[in-house]
């Protein structure tokens, strides 16, 4: 007996139930971590626009703002996992469960941080646990506040007559840690001449100011504090580093803020618009503070 059709039609039965089955199965998506830079959506890197352009799925940070956001696609789904000190954030654990599941549900992920997702955004925890669940991301960079916020003032953060190196600090130690040595970075910046950028800074303002004084840094070292770099509604102060806590107090400076230290403050636009009323003999701010909205 030839049973050879019988063999050869049971074939193709069985290509059609692999085909279904594969058709079944979710394939895998991709995730980029995009740095949506200080705020002003004209920062924005093209290559970072063109990725929050073609996400399925957006998982953005609390301080990025609508104008970014509302570069993504009509379809997008945005989903809001704030973290800010202080407030009711999301847990980082589950980001990045959530950034994991979607990609495996076959979503193009873009995860959108404020800032540069690897200073200070907790860019490299997500990405070490992207990789443990064999994941392998990209990285789009965005400007960081601690590089934005000077600009706004005109301030460069290095100058080969002020500054030879830049050191970008955090004021906010995680739960548990050792205390920032202030002393140790205070000394380090006066002999070594770099010029400090504190993120996260206005809370301990006072312990920063007095660490960097113990350290052998001049009293009268220029600082500016910038509040929402970039935006419409920054301000900013002109201080010293002995009135740096009082100036926040006085000023009403809060979060997001950047810390800047050193002599490279000097050549701040806002250092000789403050002392413009005084020189004229009009009442006016203080010469060592300024206030400016963009």
């Amino acid at each position: 007996m030839n049973t050879t059709p019988l063999s050869g039609a049971a074939r193709p039965l069985r290509s059609a139930a692999a085909r279904s089955a594969t058709r079944h199965v979710p394939q895998p998506g991709r995730c980029t971590l995009v740095g949506a830079g200080p705020g002003d959506p004209e920062l924005l890197t093209l290559k970072a626009a063109r990725a929050i352009a073609a996400a399925s799925v957006l998982l953005v940070d609390d301080l990025v703002g609508e104008d970014i956001v509302a570069l993504a696609a009509p379809g997008a789904r945005i989903v809001r996992v704030g973290k800010r000190g202080g407030l009711r954030s999301t847990p980082q654990a589950f980001i990045e469960k959530l950034m994991i599941a979607e990609v495996r549900r076959g979503g193009t992920v873009v995860r959108l941080k404020g800032g540069d997702p690897f200073i200070f955004g907790r860019g490299g925890e997500e990405v070490q646990a992207l990789r443990a669940a064999g994941i392998e991301p990209q990285v789009i960079n965005g400007v960081t506040s601690g590089l934005a916020a000077p600009t706004m003032l005109g301030v460069p953060l290095t100058h080969r007559e002020h500054a030879q190196g830049v050191l970008l600090l955090t004021g906010h130690n995680q739960s548990g840690a050792a205390p920032t040595d202030w002393a140790l970075l205070g000394a380090t910046a006066r002999q070594a001449h770099l010029t400090l950028v504190v993120y996260m800074g206005v809370r301990g303002a006072r312990a920063i100011q007095d660490g960097l004084l113990a350290g052998g840094l001049p009293p009268h070292t220029p600082v500016a504090v910038v509040q929402h770099a970039t935006l419409a509604h920054q301000r900013q102060a002109i201080t010293t580093l002995s009135a740096l806590a009082q100036t926040i107090a006085r000023d009403g400076l809060a979060s997001p803020s950047v810390i800047v230290v050193g002599d490279v403050v000097r050549g701040a636009r806002a250092l000789a618009d403050a002392a413009a009323p005084a020189a004229s003999g009009h009442s006016g701010k203080s010469p060592a503070t300024t206030r400016r909205c963009a």
